[in-house]
């Protein structure tokens, strides 16, 4: 079973521990036909609820073509990378129509770009390519309709889950949250009869930012007077400190492509962990180098949720964040990092009010 359906699976056990005392199995199904029947078990377990209690129906669309936009940035920046890193000559490197173009006059830099390209995507469906030769060195490569179609799969999946951890958050404890079609996700929420009340949490974009910390004074000294050009004052996420910090992000949201929970190796202590794409993972190698011993806010909707001092240029493009967090919060912590990196809004497409069934 791979990582990320174990991770659905569960994540769909705990949303159904919450409103149910029920036993669900958890080792004796299929993979796939395990999450589908917990989720069956879920709908109908609501679907009673509904019928008791009335409630509120929602329904939301993920921005498909967002994601396309984000996939094809991402293909252009890993063969821009690919193409650097081999000193391979090259033009024309452009985004169109759902693909990307370039130009390399040299055929073995044609067949190391394709061959670097196949190797990274060997057991990964979602980035397979296909690559078309237009003659005179102009290679076309786009994602297959495979790949495409399980990019969207992750998507609605990563969307499920935020939409999750924030009706927990919200304190929300009695919801279903099931995908519909290929790009849609139902809501269902028992005994809740203002959807507007859900609606409002998700219109709000998360706002995910990595920021330097000025220096020039100390946050109490800005939070009392006045603070230098283009800082301003935020107070951390748990211990309510102030933190004197650039306006400007010097990363944002769409630079990360994963965020999750996760426990240290010889501590066991819980963190997020996060990985930038190919964009993020340069512009964060740059930002770290030039900073060396400087601190850093990593900022989640205007709370400074860590504030890590760089100790040496980060290259890798994954990073975790700590700050005494418990596992629940950990994990708030990396669904909100990930609100923040899908692509686009969750678009909605109607919200329905149900009543009670009529007693007898």
């Amino acid at each position: 079973m791979t990582t990320p359906l174990r991770n659905r699976i569960a994540r769909l056990i705990a949303a159904f521990a919450m409103v149910s005392a029920i036993a669900l199995p958890t080792a004796t199904l299929g993979a796939d036909s395990q999450l589908d029947r917990m989720r069956v078990k879920v709908a109908a377990f609501i679907a009673d609820k509904m019928e008791k209690l009335g409630g509120s129906r929602i329904l939301y669309k993920v921005d498909s073509a967002a994601l396309r936009e984000a996939v094809t940035t991402e293909l252009r920046d890993d063969i821009y990378k690919i193409l650097r890193e081999g000193r391979i000559a090259f033009s024309g490197l452009a985004i169109r129509d759902g693909g990307v173009d370039v130009k390399i006059a040299d055929a073995k830099g044609r067949e190391q770009l394709t061959r670097k390209l196949a190797a990274a995507a060997e057991g990964l469906p979602a980035h397979a390519l296909t690559v078309t030769d237009g003659g005179d060195g102009l290679l076309r490569l786009a994602p297959t309709d495979a790949a495409a179609a399980a990019r969207l799969r992750d998507l609605v999946e990563d969307s499920i889950a935020m939409i999750e951890q924030r009706l927990k958050d919200a304190g929300i404890k009695l919801a279903s949250v099931q995908p519909e079609g290929t790009d849609r996700i139902r809501i269902f929420l028992p005994g809740l009869m203002e959807p507007e009340q859900i609606t409002a949490i998700f219109a709000r974009k998360v706002k995910v930012g990595f920021r330097l910390i000025d220096l020039s004074m100390s946050a109490e000294q800005a939070q009392s007077g006045t603070p230098p050009g283009g800082t301003e004052v935020l107070l951390g996420f748990k211990d309510k400190r102030p933190y004197l910090v650039a306006k400007d992000s010097a990363l944002e949201g769409g630079d990360i492509s994963y965020a999750g929970p996760g426990l240290t190796g010889e501590s066991k202590e819980p963190i997020a962990s996060f990985r930038f794409n190919g964009r993020g993972t340069r512009r964060f190698a740059h930002i770290t180098a030039e900073n060396v011993g400087k601190p850093f806010a990593i900022v989640l909707d205007d709370q400074v949720i860590s504030a890590p001092v760089i100790r040496e240029p980060i290259t890798g493009g994954s990073g975790q964040i700590s700050g005494n967090f418990t596992l629940e919060e950990a994990n708030s912590v990396a669904m909100l990092l990930r609100a923040g990196s899908l692509p686009g809004r969750l678009g909605l497409v109607e919200q329905q009010i149900v009543q009670p069934a009529a007693k007898p």
